[in-house]
C-alpha cells in the first residue's frame, strides 16, 4: 500500500525489488500482497488518492485498529493465512505449533493458526491475539505491564503462565502460574482477578466469574493431545478447525452444547469426528473440503 500511495521513493521501491528476490517465499508473499491489493478495485483508487493528497503512511497499527479493514470492507478477505501473514509478527499454520520468544525475554506458544501482533510501549508489552490461542510465559517488570488484547477484552499479567483462547463465540483465559486480571473493553479498569486454575470465558455479552479448572488439561495442546471434559460441542469444533485444512460446521443450533469427552491425538482430528458419531446423537455429512454436523 505504501508503494501505491505515491509517497514511496526510489529507495522503497528498490528495497521492495530486493527483498522479493531473496527467497521464492518473499516472492510468492509479494504476489499474494500484489492480487489482494488490485482485487479492492475502486477501494483501492481511494486510498492512492488519500495517499497522495494527505501524504499519509497507512501501517500495520491503522490495519489493527480496524480504520482500514473497514475502509476496504477487508473484514472477509483478511482471514485464515493471508491474514495472518499481513498482519501477525508471529504465526502459525494449519498443524503447526512453535514457541517465540517475545522482547524483554517473555515467551509465547503458539497452537495452530494463530497470529500475534506486538504493540509495545515505554509503559506497557502490548500484545495482540488475531486469532488462535498461545501460552504466554511472562517475565517480571512491575513498571512494564504484560497486556494481551484479544476480540473485545484483555488480560494483563506482571510476571506469570497463561493461557488466551479465542474461540468461535468467545475468549477464554485460563491460568497456569501467578495472578492475573481479565477484562472488557469498556468495563471495570480492573478487570477480574484470578489465580492458577482458574479461568474466565468473556464476550460481546459481558464476563463470566472465574471458575476452577485443571490448567494442564486446557494447554495439553502443547503435548500434541485434545482433552475434553464434558466441553460443548461448540468449544470441541472450534478447536479442530484450527487443525485441519477441511471446514467443519454444525448444523442447527441445539447441537451446539452437546457435551464431548475424551483424549485425542492433535495428528488424527479426524478420530474426534468418528467419536462425536459414535457417542452423541449426530452423524457425519463428509464432504471433500467440508465436514458438517447433523
Amino acid at each position: 500500500m505504501r508503494l501505491h500511495s505515491g509517497a514511496a521513493g526510489i529507495s522503497e521501491r528498490d528495497g521492495f525489488l530486493a527483498w522479493r528476490a531473496l527467497s521464492p517465499a518473499h516472492e510468492a508473499a509479494a504476489q499474494e500482497a500484489e492480487a489482494l491489493w488490485h482485487g479492492l478495485g475502486t477501494a483501492g483508487e481511494r486510498v492512492r488518492e488519500d495517499g497522495k493528497a494527505g501524504r499519509g503512511r497507512i501501517t500495520r497499527r491503522a490495519f489493527m485498529t480496524g480504520g482500514v479493514i473497514a475502509a476496504f470492507g477487508l473484514g472477509a478477505t483478511l482471514s485464515g493465512p493471508l491474514r495472518r501473514r499481513m498482519l501477525a509478527d508471529y504465526s502459525t499454520g494449519v498443524g503447526e505449533a512453535r514457541e517465540v520468544v517475545l522482547p524483554n525475554g517473555s515467551r509465547a506458544w503458539l497452537n495452530s493458526s494463530t497470529g500475534l501482533a506486538l504493540d509495545y510501549s515505554g509503559a506497557r508489552r502490548g500484545i495482540r491475539l488475531l486469532e488462535g490461542q498461545a501460552l504466554f510465559t511472562v517475565m517480571p517488570d512491575p513498571a512494564r505491564p504484560f497486556v494481551v488484547a484479544a476480540a473485545n477484552g484483555w488480560t494483563r499479567a506482571v510476571g506469570t503462565v497463561f493461557d488466551v483462547d479465542m474461540r468461535a463465540e468467545s475468549v477464554a483465559v485460563t491460568v497456569v502460574e501467578g495472578v492475573v486480571a481479565v477484562g472488557i473493553d469498556g468495563g471495570p479498569p480492573d478487570g477480574t482477578t484470578m489465580g492458577a486454575d482458574q479461568t474466565v470465558r468473556y464476550d460481546l455479552g459481558g464476563i463470566t466469574s472465574p471458575q476452577n479448572v485443571d490448567a494442564s488439561m486446557a494447554t495439553a495442546w502443547r503435548r500434541g493431545k485434545l482433552i475434553f471434559n464434558r466441553r460443548p460441542l461448540e468449544d470441541v469444533v472450534s478447536e479442530l478447525r484450527r487443525h485441519t485444512h477441511t471446514q467443519i460446521v454444525i448444523a442447527g443450533s441445539s447441537l451446539k452444547a452437546l457435551e464431548v469427552t475424551g483424549v485425542f491425538d492433535l495428528n488424527d482430528p479426524q478420530s474426534v469426528l468418528e467419536t462425536i458419531e459414535q457417542t452423541l446423537p449426530v452423524r457425519v455429512l463428509r464432504l471433500p473440503l467440508l465436514n458438517v454436523i447433523l
